[in-house]
């Protein structure tokens, strides 16, 4: 993860995500670079805008909340039955 999150920095600068940037910012962290992972990331993205892909996620993400907002309004409606089989059950008993 701590890969992606240098492409992003890098990106974010308007630097150039490449092979060795990569490996600066990870060994920046303290962390050992793994050079299999930083070419593979590198080459997948070659090609790629990354800012239509950061936007096509920030929309992604933006989805459960309207889920959650269609739960919200269901909500009532199950009440309403649950009030309806309570009027039933008073009728029964007087």
């Amino acid at each position: 993860m701590e890969y992606v999150y240098a492409a992003l920095l890098l990106h974010k600068l308007g630097k150039e995500v490449s092979e060795n940037a990569v490996k600066s910012v990870v060994a920046a962290t303290g962390t050992s670079v793994d050079d299999s992972k930083v070419k593979s990331l590198v080459s997948s993205l070659k090609g790629v805008n990354i800012d239509a892909e950061l936007a096509n996620a920030s929309l992604v993400s933006a989805a459960p909340a309207h889920t959650a907002e269609v739960k919200k309004e269901e909500a009532p409606k199950k009440e309403e039955k649950h009030e309806a089989a309570a009027e039933g059950l008073s009728s029964l008993f007087g």
